[in-house]
């Protein structure tokens, strides 16, 4: 069975996207700066610029400017096109089946939005699949949002990306006839990749108390220890035999009854569907 990329998981995905993206709120861009602006020249007769953006996933768009500087891009073709929805490209095979010799990025999903000239990370159905293939929206869709990594957007030359060629695949597909990175163009050199700092760890300490304090909030009720039966007058308990202690009902026990997950049918289904869009590794 051939592996496929996915862009769109199905085309109620999409259809759903169009339904609600109608706008969507966005953090202010940094300061456009040459090392993180991409240059497409399309075979469409422009150039596009795509600020690129590293803050939000700093791997993903470090994998497409190596590519960029090893002209790994230069010729491919977008080889499925939707009208209204995106445009993919960057597979050497032209099929959505290829990559570069790269291995596949974690998934860097973020904040930005898929709207219209977001550019993505295209992947398989494994979330950690994305390798040298992405996409830029032609039309918001805003269901491909926690679902693909967004590395950029369009600032200008839109217009060439509206005129690739339509089609899956299109009957003359448009290509990509040369990337660059702007600074490489202004002879500056590339400045070198620092991975982001890892996340600051909690305090054991505090840690704890606050995974106690959860845990505590989510005991059963069942928990709180019944009041003790009174003993009946003509029969007191002997002194000398002491009353067992609680205990707390066990998973088993009718008074804690086990909650069966949600089902996931609908979810392994959508993303199982045949009409899936397609790109690899």
């Amino acid at each position: 069975m051939r592996s496929k990329f996915v862009v769109a998981a199905l085309s109620g995905l999409f259809m759903a996207g169009m339904a609600f993206a109608q706008t969507a709120p966005e953090a202010a861009a940094p300061p456009a700066d040459p090392q993180n602006i991409l240059n497409l020249d399309l075979s469409t007769g422009g150039r596009v610029k795509i600020l690129l953006r590293p803050d939000k996933a700093p791997y993903s768009v470090d994998r497409v400017k190596t590519l960029v500087r090893r002209h790994f891009y230069d010729g491919l073709i977008f080889h499925r096109v939707i009208e209204g929805f995106m445009a993919q490209g960057g597979d050497p095979k032209g099929t959505g089946e290829g990559g570069s010799d790269l291995p596949d990025l974690k998934a860097e999903f973020n904040d930005l939005p898929h709207v219209r000239g977001t550019m993505a990370m295209a992947r398989a159905e494994g979330l950690d699949s994305a390798n040298s293939q992405f996409f830029i929206m032609l039309q918001p869709n805003l269901s491909l949002d926690g679902n693909y990594t967004a590395i950029g957007r369009v600032t200008s030359g839109m217009e060439y990306v509206d005129a690739i060629e339509k089609g899956e695949p299109p009957a003359n597909p448009s290509k990509i006839v040369h990337a660059s990175i702007e600074s490489d163009e202004q002879g500056i050199a590339p400045a070198a990749f620092v991975p982001p700092a890892p996340a600051a760890a909690t305090a054991p300490v505090a840690e704890t108390g606050k995974k106690a304090k959860k845990q505590k909030a989510k005991a059963p009720k069942a928990e709180k220890p019944a009041e003790a039966p009174k003993p009946a007058p003509a029969e007191p308990a002997p002194a000398e035999t002491p009353a067992p202690p609680a205990v707390p009902p066990s998973a088993g026990d009718p008074a804690a009854p086990a909650v069966s997950p949600p089902s996931t049918d609908a979810a392994v289904n959508a993303v199982t569907s045949d009409e899936a869009a397609a790109p690899p590794r």
